[in-house]
């Protein structure tokens, strides 16, 4: 690994952990915040509803911008406006304003997620993409502990709204490290090539069933793995009820749990990091299919602080492998142009899906007791995870999990060829390099 090719990849990393590490701050904040306003569990819970309402609101048509704007651009413009948005929150005395804000903030989120996406598909050479995923997720895991460590501390010495503005100030600067890195457009310059209007949203809509139905496979792969996602969240919307009210646990145990979590996909992701030429695709999101279900059972199981310990550490540190495969896979094989139209139109699926799953298992765990619903979604992800295995591990689509296939070796270069098949010119049948 030469530091030569690793210099923008690396700076693009050190922009993720400083926005990723004022993220955490301000979801802590941000929920002490209101929490003191209004002394409601519920007014905080709207907080997390907003995520994928702002998604189901976006992505109808945030994707045909994202892939006609320049990237380096929206990521940059989009940074300063998340940053200005959340500086002015402690100035904000009315709950209604703050959700509004809060909600505006979401749909820059929304944006920003799969714009930065195609930028890393487009800067990161290919055979430098697994080791590169590995180490995005151990920055995102590391801040995972450092976040509520450092906003602890800002609690302490300052106010939630000191710890608020800090976040506005690391979006700042991760705007400021964006713009350091290389302008990656090869086509449209700084502006768009075409107007955006509902009749090109509805062709482009057109295009990702088209090229969906064409790579049935990829498509099969994305939704399955939405799957993870969805059941991640429905069953983590009772991870604290079922630590603190069936296990007994403390409030500070149950924080001792969370870090422990932590250090598994920390774990995870430099075992990745360090093992990238030994780890396939294939086995790495297999791996993860299976142990991250596994660790929500035992934890499901569990009668104590030590089991619970374990299945937390089981279900982080596979979900580590799950992500690093599933990233590489998705940045391998859907084309470069047309991904942040297939990942937000697919994305408005999963949203769809959280709320209504997350909804119907809280609503069946007030009604009934908490550990059989657990128990009840845990296996159901078990069962997604074993239907991943099968379709993955499919001798006829091996090649989708070819790594060293077409690797690129000119990183140099990145700027004057082009990565992935070009969608618009080939035609809506086209695939990737990797498929053909």
């Amino acid at each position: 690994m030469k530091m030569a090719r690793w210099r923008y990849p690396l700076l693009l990393l050190s922009g993720i952990g400083v926005s990723n590490l004022g993220a955490w701050i301000y979801l802590i904040a941000l929920n002490l915040i209101v929490l003191d306003m209004t002394g409601s569990p519920f007014a905080v819970s709207i907080l997390y509803i907003l995520i994928p309402i702002a998604t189901l609101c976006t992505n109808v048509w945030s994707g045909s911008f994202i892939d006609r704007l320049n990237k380096r651009h929206l990521m940059i413009c989009l940074d300063l406006i998340r940053a200005v948005l959340i500086f002015l929150f402690p100035y904000m005395d009315s709950l209604i304003l703050i959700y509004v804000l809060v909600f505006i903030v979401n749909i820059a989120n929304s944006i920003f997620e799969p714009a930065s996406m195609v930028y890393m598909t487009k800067l990161i050479p290919k055979k430098d993409r697994q080791r590169f995923n590995a180490l995005r997720n151990f920055i995102h895991s590391s801040g995972f502990i450092l976040g509520p460590s450092i906003a602890g501390i800002l609690f302490v010495i300052g106010s939630p709204y000191s710890a608020i503005q800090l976040n506005a100030l690391a979006l700042f600067i991760s705007a400021i490290i964006i713009l350091f890195l290389p302008n990656l457009e090869i086509r449209e310059g700084n502006g768009m090539s075409v107007k955006v209007n509902i009749r090109i949203i509805r062709d482009d809509w057109r295009k990702i069933f088209t090229f969906s139905k064409s790579n049935r496979h990829i498509t099969l792969v994305y939704v399955l793995f939405s799957g993870i996602t969805i059941f991640m969240t429905s069953l983590d919307s009772l991870e604290a009820a079922f630590a603190t009210e069936v296990l007994s646990l403390t409030e500070s145990v149950y924080g001792f749990l969370v870090s422990i979590a932590g250090l598994g996909i920390i774990t995870g992701s430099l075992t990745n990091a360090i093992f990238t030429n030994r780890l396939k695709i294939n086995w790495l999101i297999g791996f993860g299919a299976i142990f991250t279900p596994l660790g929500y059972v035992i934890f499901a199981f569990s009668q104590n602080f030590i089991w619970a310990s374990i299945g937390f550490f089981t279900l982080t540190f596979a979900l580590s492998f799950a992500n690093t495969g599933f990233l590489t896979f998705y940045q391998n094989n859907v084309p470069v142009n047309i991904m942040g139209r297939f990942s937000s139109i697919l994305g408005m699926v999963e949203a769809l899906l959280i709320i209504i799953v997350t909804v119907t298992v809280g609503i069946f765990a007030e009604l009934l007791e908490i550990r059989p619903i657990y128990l009840i979604g845990s296996f159901a992800f078990l069962i997604l995870g074993f239907i991943i295995n099968v379709v993955i591990f499919d001798k006829s689509k091996k090649a989708y999990y070819d790594q060293d296939k077409f690797a690129i070796d000119d990183y140099s270069r990145y700027d004057k060829r082009k990565m992935e098949c070009d969608y618009e010119e080939n035609g809506a049948s086209g695939t990737t390099d990797s498929t053909k």
